[in-house]
């Protein structure tokens, strides 16, 4: 199998709480960065009857592969031990040199039905195209982070994001560059505007790239995962998941992040 089949076939070996395949494809010192799930292979194992408890299923909406890390955008249901019925999540896994899964990352969101621009949390485009521009889009994705959210250069905006189409998949916010301004006024007069403080991690295959930051809003430490589709050197469609950052009750304490 390639890493994509190895991870999707991972991943159904969990939702059929089949630990015998789990086992083939990972390591028994599985690295769990999910803050309430333990770490290593058999604690992982033994929630499985949890899941198989509530049905809990996945419908995985986009996998991407950018070296030894697959990265997948996906939807939940019956998905009560994650916080809610019904969630969206992106989750990115590392391969080792042999090809067994070795680790994993993740934030989770509920999913909302009714959005700010009418788009769901994961509809649109899901094939990578131009796979030769994998980097040229990735430092593209990395500006527009530090420029725009991070507030270093917010004039550049134009520069990152194109005037002329940005479909927006965060359900508070509207399409269009015009989306992302209101939500700014708006955000600013409630003395909440989201703070990036930190890249930690960038993937990209072609024209989608994820980038995982660290930052604080509405009073808490956050997570930002920003899955951005480029297109001649702009970003034209987004989605994100942004979840709270525990800092109690935690399972295992490799972090949200340490890439």
């Amino acid at each position: 199998m390639n890493k994509k089949e190895t991870v999707g076939t991972f991943l159904s070996a969990v939702l059929q709480n089949d630990p015998a395949t789990m086992r083939e494809l990972a390591n028994a010192d599985y690295i769990q960065h999910n803050p309430f799930i333990p770490t290593g292979l058999e604690p992982f194992i033994q929630m499985l009857p949890l899941l198989q408890e509530h049905g809990t299923t996945a419908e995985n909406i986009r996998m991407f592969r950018d070296g030894n890390y697959v990265f997948m955008h996906n939807i939940w249901k019956n998905a009560t031990p994650f916080g809610a019925d019904e969630m969206v999540s992106f989750d990115i896994i590392r391969l080792d040199d042999n090809g067994k899964i070795a680790e994993h990352w993740d934030a989770m969101t509920p999913l909302v039905h009714e959005t700010a621009s009418g788009r769901t949390q994961t509809d649109g485009p899901a094939a990578a195209e131009n796979l030769d521009k994998t980097e040229l889009n990735k430092a593209v994705a990395v500006a527009l982070i530090e420029d725009v959210l991070m507030g270093q250069n917010p004039e550049k905006i134009t520069e990152h994001i194109s005037a002329e189409q940005y479909h927006q998949h965060n359900p508070g916010i509207k399409d269009g560059l015009k989306g992302i301004l209101e939500a700014v006024d708006y955000l600013t007069s409630q003395n909440n505007l989201f703070k990036y403080t930190k890249i930690h991690k960038v993937l990209g295959e072609g024209n989608f790239v994820l980038t995982v930051s660290e930052g604080e809003w509405s009073g808490k430490k956050q997570v930002f995962y920003d899955l951005f589709r480029i297109a001649d050197g702009k970003a034209v469609e987004h989605w994100d998941v942004i979840q709270p950052i525990p800092n109690e009750n935690l399972a295992n304490h490799n972090t949200m992040f340490n890439f």
